[in-house]
């Protein structure tokens, strides 16, 4: 049990921090709108995820040969990625317009999250392998893994979000602008990867 935990700890937090379209966006959101938006974001893998692991679980070895299934997928985040990116290049930075502003911090998490082939690739390798074997060993074994895993995940996302907030404050103006362009070719970048990586799985390149 402890080695499952220690390995859903290890590969959550890395998951949590490594560079993707989610991570940008918490940053992105929580810039725009304040950490509770950013927050919201970093939450949205606990109700995405939870599908993506029964029908990875169910179908791992069906799914893991389907590559124009997961190049579909791919291209579609690719075009929502692309909306953000657009929407993060114009930011509104005035109090009054952002409030004015509905942030749709849920939807733009599980739209993302449910379109982003990195959750789906995960949990059709190793994170099916590594829960199938825990679930031989007892549902304790598999639920530490879980647990490890989704308290990094979702844990090192919300401190993304919190550091992020307490220098919003202290950016305004060109600053800001500077730092939401920069976070909008970050998502633009992204979504050129999640493109190519749907090219490759349709074998169009």
């Amino acid at each position: 049990m402890i080695a499952a935990l220690a390995s859903g700890i290890l590969l959550g937090f890395s998951t949590g921090l490594s560079p993707g379209p989610m991570l940008a966006l918490v940053l992105a959101q929580t810039l725009r709108h304040g950490s509770r938006e950013g927050r919201k974001i970093a939450l949205t893998p606990l109700v995405t995820d939870p599908p993506i692991i029964l029908v990875t679980l169910a179908l791992a070895t069906r799914l893991a040969r389907q590559g124009p299934l997961l190049g579909i997928v791919s291209i579609a985040g690719a075009v929502f990625v692309l909306y953000l990116a657009w929407e993060s290049f114009n930011p509104l930075r005035q109090a009054a317009e952002a409030q004015a502003e509905r942030p749709r911090s849920w939807f733009k998490g599980i739209v993302t999250n449910l379109l982003n082939p990195h959750p789906w690739i995960f949990w059709l390798t190793v994170g099916a392998a590594i829960l199938a074997n825990a679930m031989t060993q007892g549902w304790q074994v598999a639920a530490a893994f879980l647990f490890g895993f989704y308290l990094m995940l979702v844990g090192s996302k919300v401190g993304v979000a919190l550091l992020a907030g307490r220098s919003r404050n202290l950016l305004a103006g060109r600053p800001y602008r500077v730092v939401m362009r920069v976070l909008a070719v970050m998502l633009a970048l992204f979504a050129l990867l999640l493109f190519r990586e749907g090219l490759k799985h349709l074998e169009a390149i």
